[in-house]
């Protein structure tokens, strides 16, 4: 096929996803500089469509890029009034008191969110600062310049073929260059994952690790909601099968956020973390919170766990990694978008500078170094050993000495060094005929549900017409190697029943649905051979969370 050929339009910096890192980049651009050319581009329908996380935000990262946010009405609405930490067994719970808690645990003055809306508020800021933000844009490709930087990404191709050529409605899409630019595309972004290949930028540093978090909003019983209540729990149902835990996080309007992590480390491929979040609900804690409401909505999205030690080089010839591009998520707080706001900032600082100065298209120096020994440094460093703990030894060993190692570095002292993550979270899933297979209780469709019933409820759409944006490296692995040797555990790991197995012996065939798909990436994470790759579809395409 003929090379394709697009408009291109200039930037002074592009940025790809607006999620918290890439809006406050921009933001602070445009603070640092008006007449700096600031452009947004993000693959949901609208911004905060794709946004999914807890959430309790610290508001550190808002605090530094607008002060003044809560009289320009930030949807903060809910300040954490009261922390709860239980460790769960099948038919009760035991209270961990909360002054055995390191105080960086402590959630007073955080705020119960929905990181969608206080997205959506960030761009209505940037919008009035003069930037330019296109939802509905996928970035497909890079743009690589003529010393081999990136200056630019392709956006906003449609009409594709099933097979991948251009089709009778066919829109190219177009080029838009910059001085620099911005990946804030999430966790396991598509663009990014080929940035640090290309430039190796995680050859010094440890393997990055991840959980799958799934996330329900339901409507309860107003005589059980206590608005500004946070509580975490760990044990049951997972224990020894997997690490993780839950969080249930009261908001306003008598709604609830009901949420479930599991490590994407687990050894046994009969694993079902789908099935794990669904049992949790009938805890007699929880099933007696949720009696006689309502799910309302339903999405899933994988998180960085790597921390500290896991943190890529963060610049790149022509541009930086943003937020959990690179992952900065606090594994024991489950915080990040405070560190993905001021990688934001810190970016943008960078940019401005170099932009200031004449120059383009080269290393941001300075933004790697803010990163590492600033408050993101700070905040990862003191719980950097928290999950390789957990991961090798278990959830006591990680609560016990992990805690412990939390407290000292609290004040400054690190007995344990850093630690190491080991193996990937695709290698650490072991053949089937190591593990018992695990037995789950059928839905009821009150308290738990079907997995395409769920989906439902996370509003995703995708044009049927195009190319899957879930590609096989090699066709063939999934029947004849994943599943023989591991009980093919694509059609368990994915939170939106996206694979399956159909038919019988010669006749067994691998499906992928991927209209169901919520952009979660734990294909692309937990496959064992890494044989999926996870692309964009294009643009506006995907989940449409409301209040995620």
């Amino acid at each position: 096929m003929a090379e394709i050929e697009r408009e291109a339009m200039e930037y002074d910096v592009v940025i790809v996803g607006a999620g918290p890192a890439g809006l406050s980049a921009a933001i602070r651009l445009k603070q640092l500089d008006a007449d700096l050319n600031v452009v947004v581009l993000e693959k949901g329908s609208e911004v905060g469509a794709h946004i999914l996380s807890g959430a309790v935000l610290d508001p550190v990262g808002l605090n530094k890029l607008i002060p003044d946010w809560k009289e320009k009405g930030a949807p903060l609405n809910v300040p954490v009034k009261e922390d709860n930490f239980y460790m769960l067994g099948e038919a009760g719970q035991l209270r961990i008191p909360n002054i055995m808690m390191p105080p960086l645990m402590n959630n007073h003055g955080n705020y119960i969110v929905s990181m969608g809306n206080v997205c959506r508020w960030m761009a209505e800021q940037a919008e009035g600062m003069g930037v330019e933000i296109f939802p509905g844009m996928s970035c497909s490709e890079l743009v690589y310049g003529d010393n081999g930087e990136v200056k630019g990404v392709v956006a906003g191709e449609f009409g594709k073929n099933p097979d991948g050529t251009p089709g009778p409605s066919y829109e190219p899409g177009m080029e838009l260059h910059g001085k620099y630019v911005f990946l804030s595309e999430g966790v396991r972004g598509s663009l990014s994952k080929q940035v640090i290949a290309k430039y190796s930028l995680d050859s010094r540093s440890d393997v990055q690790k991840y959980g799958l978090g799934m996330k329900e909003i339901w409507e309860i019983d107003p005589a059980k909601h206590k608005e500004g209540t946070v509580t975490h729990t760990m044990g049951w149902p997972l224990e020894g099968n997997a690490g993780g835990g839950s969080f249930i996080y009261h908001l306003d309007n008598n709604q609830v956020y009901v949420g479930f992590v599991v490590h994407l480390n687990y050894k046994n491929p009969h694993l079902f973390p789908y099935m794990e979040f669904q049992r949790f609900k009938h805890h007699p804690m929880v099933a007696d919170l949720l009696k006689g409401g309502k799910r309302v909505a339903y999405g899933a999205r994988a998180i960085s766990e790597g921390g500290f030690q896991s943190l890529p080089q963060l610049e790149f010839p022509g541009g930086a990694l943003l937020g959990c591009a690179a992952g900065m998520v606090n594994v024991p707080r489950i915080k990040g978008n405070h560190n993905a706001m001021l990688s934001g900032i810190a970016a943008a600082e960078a940019a401005a500078k170099a932009i200031g100065e004449g120059r383009s298209g080269d290393m941001l120096d300075g933004y790697d170094d803010a990163v590492r020994k600033g408050e993101i440094g700070r905040d990862l460093s003191k719980v950097r050993n928290v999950k390789p703990l957990w991961s090798k030894y278990g959830l006591l060993a990680s609560l016990g000495i992990g805690g412990a190692d939390m407290w000292m570095n609290t004040f400054g002292i690190g007995v344990l060094g850093t630690l190491s993550h080991g193996k990937t979270d695709a290698a650490a899933t072991e053949a089937a005929s190591k593990h018992k297979e695990i037995h789950y209780p059928k839905p009821d469709g009150v308290l738990s549900f079907d997995r395409l019933t769920n989906v439902s409820f996370s509003f995703t759409n995708h044009e049927e017409s195009q190319p899957a944006h879930l590609q096989l490296r090699d066709p063939s692995e999934p029947v004849n190697e994943n599943l023989p040797k591991y009980a093919g555990p694509a059609a368990r790991y994915c939170p939106a029943g996206v694979y399956e197995f159909v038919g019988t012996g010669d006749d067994t065939k691998f499906q992928i649905n991927f209209q169901n798909c919520v952009h979660c990436k734990t294909c692309d994470i937990k496959d064992p051979n890494q044989n999926i790759n996870w692309t964009v579809p294009q643009g506006g395409d995907g989940p449409n969370y409301p209040n995620m």
